[in-house]
């Protein structure tokens, strides 16, 4: 059986860290180069780096902070913001990412999703969907709406048909980022996130509300989840305690949640060789 895994997200802004709640208010955390040594040693399986005012300013991706994080991780790194097309991805590949994350470009330009598998795999390419309950209608027969731009933008696509169609342009995984519960520590949008695993047959992630071990759990269970994104629960100043990797992934285990297992004393400062 395949192992879960958790996926620590980076929203960054200038080089930094920051946390938001339902889209807004950032507050700063760290300088992105820290922390992920920091995640990176205490074995977290994967980190996803967006450079979230990228694509409101309409510039390129910060790749200077990309490879400064690419040099101190060696798991798997995810990184999107600004990306818009095949010649962007290169570039962030050759930063040290291992997968690309698109998700406004994605809507204004759904070719760059086949191109970008065609190019470099599918498995490199991750789409990553924020998305928002609504009243159910004609278009959105879900009741959840696909959002862009951090939020701001309402497509007036639904989302079930719009990650339906991200799969067979070729992304490789799904990421459901739930507007409504993003930053706010009450657990995972799981009708959305169960509706979206069953809709694909590709990996989904969720995303957007953590703040216990059991969220969670329920996200990676009731969520039929592949991966849980977290963020909150490791990091953010507005919770009273944060947890790490190896007390997430002893609790998870505890819960009967598959997880790859913390080493200990297997190299490095928390059990990783560098």
């Amino acid at each position: 059986m395949l192992t879960k895994r958790l996926i620590a997200c980076f929203d960054v802004i200038d080089g930094r860290v920051t946390k938001a709640q339902q889209f807004q208010d950032n507050i700063d955390v760290a300088p992105a180069t820290e922390l992920g040594a920091r995640l990176y040693d205490d074995q977290i399986d994967e980190i996803v780096f967006y450079d979230i005012m990228a694509s409101a300013q309409k510039r390129k991706i910060d790749l200077e902070t990309v490879r400064g994080v690419a040099e101190h991780v060696f798991v798997p790194f995810t990184v999107g913001g600004g990306v818009r097309s095949v010649e962007d991805m290169y570039e962030v590949l050759k930063a040290g990412a291992e997968k690309i994350s698109i998700d406004s470009m994605a809507v204004r330009q759904p070719d760059i999703i086949r191109q970008g598998a065609e190019a470099f795999g599918r498995q490199c390419i991750v789409l990553s969907t924020q998305v928002k309950r609504v009243e159910p209608r004609a278009e959105i027969p879900s009741g959840y709406e696909v959002f862009i731009d951090g939020a701001r933008v309402a497509t007036g696509m639904d989302a079930l048909e719009w990650v339906r169609r991200g799969e067979d342009l070729g992304a490789g995984e799904i990421v459901v980022n739930s507007i409504d519960k993003d930053g706010t520590a009450s657990g995972y949008d799981l009708e959305i996130t169960r509706a979206v695993a069953d809709a694909v047959n590709v990996p989904v992630i969720a995303s957007g509300g953590a703040g216990t071990p059991e969220h969670i759990a329920d996200g990676l269970t009731a969520g039929g989840a592949s991966a849980a994104i977290i963020s909150s629960i490791l990091y953010s100043p507005r919770l009273d305690r944060n947890l790490g990797v190896r007390e997430l992934k002893d609790a998870l285990g505890t819960l009967g949640v598959l997880m790859r297992p913390w080493v200990e004393d297997a190299g490095g400062e928390a059990g990783i060789g560098r």
